[in-house]
């Protein structure tokens, strides 16, 4: 069942040309299931929606209507393989609005929000399907389940009561408003937040691009000769570290921070209010105090307090990092003139040459893009794991930039497939994220294929794609929720879903191999000669590895704050000024510090307002309490060991959701996870 996650998609109907098959009507021929996206039109889409969903309806209202009584395979199973078409065709249409949207893509997601929304009410909101599901539900007990059928059951049950089911015939109508409502501000918020980050790329001269590699500049330059620096969607933009310019520095932060702040068809302001105040409406309509005690429930912190006491613990500790850290900065930079947010990285830079004599240049050429790939990222995996990959240059997926690897387990037996898609377009959305482009584990015996995407500038024909340190790390961390999606091995679709706060803890352990000697000696070589990185730059980057953590952890907890401050309101105490709100709730956590501003500001907080992390931002920092404790554990015994490796596939990561998650971890540590590890890591002990 992927009820939930229609909610935060969208699609327009829109005739398609009735002589043209439409490819989405079928299951795809190619390997595990992918979506033909050469195949695959704009207008394709909306026909396949409306059957999808017509079809969806007709199935639940079969099990509904069921006169036999309900059992848990005739109600929970049912429905949990109900929709095939509807989430085949939502599966690529997420895929392609991500990655290579368009006008039409774009329109499509505008128009039909409100209908998908009032689709997936109907499915929750359904008095006769509900009775069935609390009959099962109430009967549990007897019913002899075993652990991952009671799983479900369970966790079917509490969905729907979130959704609605229990409410009054007039709250549920009220209820169904509210999420049309947020299905259109979603979507608004999603796309002004693209189009933005379009319109701010900031101009600038050749002279003004010293400092930058010469590959950098190519890529700024446009077709008609000028040069432009394209914005991604953190506050902080990569350039800021090399460029000497301190005017162009400026501008460029100044443009990031305004961004959907400025008035404007793409202001965001309005927006965000509006969003808190029908999410603040909808948790008090299903009888919580705010929307942060509603979608915490479910998760492994499990209410607001226990979330406040961590964040209020780190950010104090990290503030004064941070100032201690921008004392050196501005003795760096001397007295002529203070430091500005713009400047941050670029001294940074030099503090690190200064202190440990390499800089961020230094490092590039001996992290090429294929490289880092197949001899880091690839390798680790096979070591840890035992399980091999096949590049498939016959799976171009929707970009020919794009990467395809099947997957083998070490006995030999097909695992999956591996889609990467590393550089950045105007029609791709921000940031780094992982797509399932199959659908879930436990669907008729399903295998997955997962896709990692990130934002790194393509370089001239020609020229290598040599990426940063934290562009590597990036991509260790999005492979790791590649590995959760391939290893997961579970009876139900629906067990595949992880708490949104330990999802995040996988992805996390897996950058630890970015660094750990095998690995990285076998990835960094330089791209033109292949000499390994010498041993001294590498032991400075290893030296360096808690380098600026006061600056990265108070961007880090002065987001996750904002976060929770927008969600743990009232409906009549929602403000009506984003930006004073904003300001007001970072000077009360001491995080007004005009040199690290938070790294998203409402406006473009995508990850909360349109990622499906609302409440939720806190699960990197909550995450990495597991992450740490979990590197500890593996340094303890002996690494990158198979036998390790197994041990984390079988007890953590083929177990998706069909086990609570602290539960499954101390049975994987023998502990329950120690935050000490996490605040060593971050030099806050």
């Amino acid at each position: 069942m992927r009820i939930i996650a229609l909610l935060l998609l969208a699609v327009l109907a829109l005739p398609a040309n009735a002589e043209e098959p439409n490819p989405l009507l079928e299951e795809s021929p190619l390997p595990y299931r992918i979506p033909p996206f050469e195949q695959i039109k704009d207008e394709h889409f909306g026909p396949a929606i409306e059957k999808g969903m017509a079809e969806q309806l007709a199935e639940v209202a079969a099990i509904a209507n069921n006169p036999d009584p309900p059992t848990f395979e005739n109600t929970v199973v049912a429905l949990d393989r109900c929709g095939a078409l509807m989430n085949r065709a939502m599966r690529a249409f997420s895929i392609l609005g991500s990655g290579l949207t368009t006008p039409a893509i774009q329109k499509l997601e505008t128009d039909i929000a409100p209908k998908l929304a009032a689709h997936g009410s109907a499915i929750m909101m359904n008095p006769a399907l509900f009775a069935r599901i609390e009959s099962v539900y109430n009967r549990r007990a007897s019913l002899k389940l075993d652990p991952e059928a009671l799983r479900l059951a369970e966790d079917v049950y509490d969905r729907f009561v979130l959704m609605g089911a229990k409410l009054s015939p007039e709250n549920r109508e009220r209820l169904k408003a509210l999420q049309s409502e947020l299905a259109r501000l979603t979507n608004r918020f999603r796309q002004n937040v693209l189009k933005e980050v379009n319109a701010s790329a900031v101009p600038a001269s050749r002279e003004e691009l010293n400092g930058l590699s010469e590959s950098a500049i190519k890529a700024a330059q446009q077709k008609d000769g000028s040069y432009l620096i394209r914005l991604i969607n953190t506050t902080e933009q990569p350039p800021l570290a090399q460029l000497e310019n301190a005017a162009l520095r400026r501008r460029i932060m100044d443009a990031s921070l305004a961004r959907n702040n400025r008035g404007g068809e793409f202001d965001n302001r309005a927006v965000v209010v509006e969003m808190a105040r029908k999410r603040a409406e909808m948790a008090k309509l299903l009888g919580f105090p705010s929307s942060a005690a509603m979608r915490l429930k479910h998760q492994t912190a499990g209410d607001v307090e226990t979330v406040n006491r961590i964040l209020a613990r780190i950010a104090p500790a990290a503030v004064q990092n941070a100032r201690r850290e921008a004392a050196e900065l501005q003795k760096l930079a001397g007295d002529s003139a203070p430091i500005t947010a713009a400047d941050w990285a670029f001294y940074t830079e030099k503090l690190r040459s200064a202190r440990y004599a390499f800089d961020e240049s230094q490092l590039r050429p001996y992290y090429e893009v294929r490289r880092v790939l197949n001899d880091g990222i690839l390798y680790a995996a096979t070591k840890l794991y035992g399980i091999t990959f096949k590049e498939r240059r016959d799976l171009k997926a929707y970009s020919p930039d794009m990467f395809a690897y099947e997957v083998f387990n070490s006995d030999g037996s097909a695992l999956g497939l591996f889609l990467a898609d590393f550089y950045a377009r105007p029609n791709k959305r921000g940031g780094a994220w992982q797509s399932p482009y199959s659908p879930d584990p436990g669907l008729a015996g399903t295998k997955s294929a997962a896709g990692m995407h990130l934002n790194v500038p393509k370089p001239p024909e020609g020229q290598p794609a040599l990426l940063t340190h934290t562009e590597v790390n990036t991509a260790f961390h999005e492979f790791g929720h590649v590995l959760h999606q391939l290893f997961k091995s579970v009876k139900y679709g629906g067990n595949s879903r992880v708490p949104r706060d330990f999802g995040e803890f996988p992805s996390q352990v897996n950058e630890m191999w970015a660094t750990w000697p095998e690995v990285f000696e076998n990835y960094a070589k330089h791209y033109q000669t292949g000499a390994p990185m010498p041993k001294e730059l590498a032991a400075k980057i290893r030296a360096a590895a808690g380098f600026n953590e006061g600056y990265l952890t108070t961007q880090l907890v002065a987001a996750t704050i904002l976060d929770q401050a927008w969600h743990q309101l009232a409906p009549e105490q929602i403000p009506t000024d984003a930006e004073a709100f904003e300001a007001a709730v970072l000077k009360k956590h001491g995080l007004d510090f005009p040199l690290v501003p938070t790294r998203y500001r409402s406006a473009y907080f995508s990850h909360i307002f349109a990622g499906g992390y609302s409440a939720a931002y806190y699960s990197y920092l909550w995450s990495e309490v597991f992450d740490a404790d979990a590197v500890a554990w593996f340094r303890q015994n002996g690494g990158l060991k198979r036998a390790n490796g197994d041990r984390f596939r079988k007890l953590v990561l083929s177990r998706g959701g069909s086990k609570d998650a602290k539960a499954m971890y101390r049975e994987f540590r023998g502990a329950d996870a120690d935050p000490i590890h996490l605040l060593k890591r971050r030099g806050l002990n």
